[in-house]
C-alpha cells in the first residue's frame, strides 16, 4: 500500500533531480584578456573544472555558444593515453581588455560545427622518419631514426639533424600529405614554389634551424642527433600534440623527451623539454640558424623574445625565440666561418624541465612585412605568454 507520505517524499525527490539536472545542464565560462590588444586564441579547460557539469552529462553531447548563440568549434585531448580526456578546447577572439562570455550546454543533437582550418602532424615513414606538422599559418618539420641510419651511411640526400626545419606556407589550407605525395615522385617537389602554396628553401644542417635544443659548455654548442620515437598525442581543429625521444647525448648523457604543439593561428610552437642527465647540465639552450650571417639579429633577454630577419630568395622570412624571460641566463649571436655553426642563442639557467616558443613568418605568406612587423609580433607572443587569458568556469 502506498501512503500519501510516501508519494509526497517521492514527489519532492523527482522534482529536487529535476532541479538538479536544470542547474548543471549549462554552465558559463568567462575569458578576460587583460592586455591592450585583440587575442585570438585557444583556450583549454581541464576537465576537472567540468566536473559538475559531466555528473550529469556525457562529453559527447557537451556543447559551447558563444553570447550570440553560435556553437563553437570543440577539441578534446587525452595527453596520457589513458582513454579519459585531460582537457577540452575551443577558440575565443578577445577585444583588448575585454571579457566574453560562453555557454557551456548539453545539446547532443547539433553536431560540432566543423573547422574549415586545422592543426595537423604525423610521422612520415614515406620520407625518412621525418615528424612534420602544421596549422594555417605555418609548418615544420624534424628528422628521424631512418634519416639518421642513412645520412651515418653516407645516402645522398638524408638528414643527420636534431634542428627544426620551417616549411613557407602561403595557403591556410594542409599541404605535408600534399607535398610528401609529390615528393615521391618529384624529390624536388616542395623545394620549388610552383602551385602558389609555398615551399621549403630553408636548409638546416646541423644548425639549430627554428628552435633546436642543445647544451653549452665552455663555449661550446653540443646537440643531440635525430629523435629516436614518436608519439602522436592529438591532432584536430584546434591544437596538434606529439612527443619525441632522443638517444643520450652530450657529456652528460642526457636523456631528453620533447613535448611540441601547435595551436590554429599561431605562429609559434611551443617546446617542453624534459630532460634527466647523469650528472647536472650547465645550460640548456635554444637557437636559431643564422645561415650565412647575412641576416639581422636581435636579443632582448629583458622582455625574452629573439629574432632574425633574414631574406632567402626573393623575400624575408622572420624567425624568433620567445621565452619566459625569468628561465634565461643570457643570449648570444654566434658567427662561425664552418657551415651550419652559426646561430641565435638562448641560454637558459639550470634544470630539468625548459619550455619555450619557436616560430617564424614568411613575407609571402603573412601580414609579416618588415623586421618592426616581426618585432611587433615577438613583442605580443611575449606579453602573452607572460598574461594568459583568464578564464572562469561557474
Amino acid at each position: 500500500m502506498v501512503t500519501l507520505k510516501n508519494s509526497f517524499s517521492g514527489l519532492m525527490c523527482a522534482i529536487g533531480c529535476m532541479i538538479s539536472g536544470f542547474l548543471h545542464s549549462q554552465a558559463l565560462i568567462k575569458v578576460k584578456n587583460i592586455l591592450d590588444f585583440p587575442r585570438n586564441e585557444v583556450v583549454a579547460i581541464p576537465v576537472a573544472r567540468l566536473k559538475t557539469f559531466l555528473n550529469g552529462h556525457g562529453e559527447q553531447d557537451l556543447r559551447i555558444k558563444d553570447s550570440r548563440g553560435n556553437f563553437q568549434t570543440i577539441q578534446w585531448i587525452d595527453y596520457d593515453a589513458d582513454g579519459k580526456n585531460d582537457e577540452l578546447l575551443f577558440q575565443v577572439d578577445i577585444p583588448a581588455t575585454s571579457s566574453a562570455i560562453f555557454t557551456i550546454t548539453a545539446d547532443g543533437k547539433n553536431p560540432v560545427p566543423e573547422s574549415r582550418l586545422t592543426t595537423y602532424s604525423r610521422l612520415v615513414p614515406e620520407r625518412a622518419d621525418d615528424y612534420a606538422w602544421e596549422n594555417d599559418k605555418v609548418a615544420f618539420r624534424v628528422y628521424g631514426p631512418k634519416g639518421q641510419k642513412e645520412a651515418l651511411a653516407g645516402v645522398k640526400g638524408s638528414t643527420l639533424s636534431s634542428g627544426v626545419d620551417i616549411w613557407l606556407k602561403r595557403t591556410d589550407q594542409p599541404v605535408i600529405n600534399k607535398w610528401y605525395k609529390g615528393y615521391l615522385t618529384d624529390p624536388m617537389y616542395y623545394h620549388k614554389d610552383t602551385r602558389g602554396e609555398g615551399y621549403d628553401p630553408y636548409p638546416v644542417g646541423d644548425s639549430r634551424g627554428t628552435g633546436g635544443s642543445g647544451i653549452w659548455k665552455d663555449g661550446k654548442l653540443q646537440v643531440s642527433r635525430n629523435f629516436i620515437t614518436s608519439r602522436t598525442i592529438a591532432e584536430g581543429p584546434l591544437r596538434t600534440v606529439f612527443e619525441l625521444t632522443y638517444a643520450p647525448w652530450s657529456d652528460f648523457s642526457v636523456k631528453e623527451t620533447k613535448r611540441i604543439s601547435l595551436d590554429l593561428g599561431s605562429h609559434f610552437s611551443r617546446f617542453e623539454s624534459n630532460v634527466r642527465a647523469e650528472k647536472p647540465v650547465p645550460h640548456y639552450t635554444a637557437g636559431i640558424s643564422l645561415h650565412k650571417n647575412e641576416g639581422e639579429a636581435k636579443l632582448n633577454d629583458k622582455s625574452g623574445y629573439y629574432l632574425h630577419w633574414e631574406k632567402i630568395d626573393a623575400a624575408f622570412i622572420g624567425e624568433g625565440i620567445v621565452i619566459a624571460p625569468e628561465t634565461v641566463e643570457k643570449s648570444m649571436v654566434l658567427r662561425s666561418e664552418i657551415p651550419d655553426q652559426s646561430n641565435l642563442l638562448v641560454i637558459m639557467k639550470p634544470g630539468q624541465q625548459f619550455v619555450y616558443y619557436a616560430g617564424f613568418a614568411w613575407q609571402k605568406g603573412s601580414p609579416v612585412q618588415t623586421i618592426e612587423d616581426w618585432e611587433l609580433l615577438l613583442q605580443k607572443q611575449a606579453l602573452i605568454i607572460a598574461h594568459p587569458l583568464q578564464v572562469t568556469v561557474k
